[in-house]
């Protein structure tokens, strides 16, 4: 089996019974935000392109590059199409002018032609990616890898059960807004994102202790961020509290816990996988130590190879024909009457303060979820507010965004404040912008509430609920007691146990037990 490493969380693999493209990410996302780092658009697509299978894990722009999968990908290839509960995947690769899928069971294995077998372990709930994500299991000739990707399955059972698991793909490294943009002190900044970092790897240790796999390859970040706004957000400023660390500091991270097989890839690395998957040779277009050496150099070129892409991008956002309120209103008012988990959730009213092209005036508007209405600020108490451009949200409505998660939020182009714990509901909600999303996310958060978790664990002197109540995280593979509070490494939630209550978001409150 050979595994040619092609960028972020994309990879090609071929074997002789036919070859499987991955995740390919070469145009910026979000924004023009987020970069595939090292950078891949040099490669030869046409050639990476002509494969038999095409799996896009999930809708995430850094995972589902329209344009490239349009221009590059060949259309005879047969899409591994994950079981989401909404169509839009298919939907969205259909209007690229794919025609072939296989639509896969979750957790089921599918054997193709020549033996080749996949199983795609598909997960749904509403904060896995937007409205679903997914990991690759893939094996012939009895060596098997699994393309884990950005996935956060609460265990990989499943995967073991299928054998020993010899290559294992896996994110590392951070792929969110937080606390980079949250309005806080620096020391309290810093000290958040170095709790965000660790608990990053700490995950990642864990999944790789489970799976036992012969060898690990951090794959699916982190980005680079090109555009000189967003510039300090690179890993390369000595900042102990940046949440995007590289594949040469996992390998240092990794050592520290005794990780000895690691293997990291560069756009074009290509391994091959022998003696029944025990044994693996890598290539590398570049020495890897001396690539990540020179990081900045590598990213200052960038950015200026990569400035007319910026530029440009930029100069396509501004609508100021459109009345910013009025199609809020037209957009989310009705999505708001249909709610009533995602708003009870939210609580209050959510503020976005635009500010104009030139910085002089602000226009606040409140998405207020009690009143079930858009409206003009009215000088009230809210606990969540985010600031952004003006034209930033005047393009989300002239695309007919219906997820401001995978387009404003991670964009990072935006600062944020707020009162109190984070709110799950918040983010939930604006990744729902549609009818279809809006009626699947309402009614597993009614699911999810009537679940009753009956099965119980130790904690020494404490007896708590297996699943965590966040997402059902299994707590005897991811919980962590220190005095009275559990943490949830899977997400890094906490739970104060003598009084059940979530540290860390709304709601989720936990059973617990002080054992005599």
């Amino acid at each position: 089996m050979r595994i040619t490493g092609t960028g972020h969380a994309s990879m090609r693999i071929d074997t002789a019974a036919g070859s499987i493209l991955c995740d390919p990410w070469v145009n910026p996302a979000y924004f023009a935000s987020w970069f595939p780092f090292p950078d891949n658009s040099q490669l030869d697509w046409e050639t990476l392109g002509d494969v038999d299978y095409l799996y896009v894990s999930h809708l995430h722009r850094d995972h589902f590059d329209a344009e490239h999968l349009k221009r590059f990908i060949s259309k005879k290839a047969t899409v591994l199409l994950p079981e989401y509960p909404t169509s839009q995947l298919e939907d969205e690769l259909r209007a690229l002018g794919f025609t072939s899928f296989l639509r896969t069971k979750s957790d089921e294995v599918h054997e193709l032609d020549g033996g080749l077998k996949v199983m795609i372990q598909a997960l749904i709930s509403p904060t896995d990616g937007p409205i679903g994500d997914s990991s690759l299991w893939v094996e012939y000739d009895g060596i098997r890898v699994l393309n884990q990707n950005d996935a956060r399955p609460a265990d990989l059972t499943r995967f073991n059960e299928l054998g020993h698991v010899h290559a294992h793909m896996l994110q590392f490294s951070g792929a969110i807004w937080y606390p980079m943009v949250y309005e806080l002190p620096e020391n309290a900044k810093t000290a958040f994102g170095k709790q965000k970092r660790e608990r990053q790897f700490d995950r990642t240790w864990r999944y790789i202790d489970d799976l036992k796999a012969d060898f690990v390859f951090p794959i699916a970040g982190p980005p680079c961020f090109l555009d000189d706004e967003l510039w300090q957000f690179n890993d390369i400023h000595g900042d102990e509290g940046n949440i995007f660390p590289d594949q040469s500091v996992f390998l240092s991270e990794y050592a520290k816990v005794g990780g000895t097989n690691a293997v990291v890839q560069l756009p074009g690395s290509v391994t091959e996988l022998t003696d029944g998957g025990t044994r693996q040779h890598t290539t590398h277009p570049t020495p890897v130590d001396e690539f990540f050496a020179n990081k900045r150099a590598h990213l200052e070129e960038m950015r200026e190879r990569k400035r007319p892409i910026i530029e440009a991008e930029k100069a396509s956002w501004r609508h100021p024909e459109i009345d910013v309120l009025k199609e809020l209103k037209k957009r989310i008012e009705p999505l708001l009457e249909e709610s009533i988990y995602m708003a009870k959730g939210v609580g209050g009213p959510v503020r976005f303060d635009l500010v104009s092209y030139d910085g002089d005036e602000v226009e606040s508007i409140v998405v207020d979820f009690p009143g079930k209405q858009v409206r003009a600020y009215a000088d009230e108490k809210v606990r969540y507010r985010f600031r952004t451009q003006r034209e930033l949200i005047e393009h989300l409505i002239f695309i007919d965004e219906g997820d401001w998660v995978n387009s404003l939020f991670l964009s990072c182009r935006f600062s944020a404040a707020r009162i109190g714990q984070y709110n799950e509901f918040v983010y939930a909600f604006f990744k729902c912008l549609s009818e279809e999303r809006l009626q699947y996310a309402e009614g597993w958060y009614d699911e999810h509430e009537k679940a009753v978790d009956a099965e119980d664990i130790e904690f020494g002197d404490w007896t708590v609920q297996r699943r965590c109540p966040h997402l059902k995280a299994d707590l005897s593979r991811f919980g962590i007691v220190e005095g009275n509070v559990l943490t949830c490494q899977l997400h890094g939630w906490k739970f104060d146990l003598p009084s059940g209550r979530c540290l860390t978001g709304v709601g989720h409150k936990i059973r617990a037990t002080k054992n005599n």
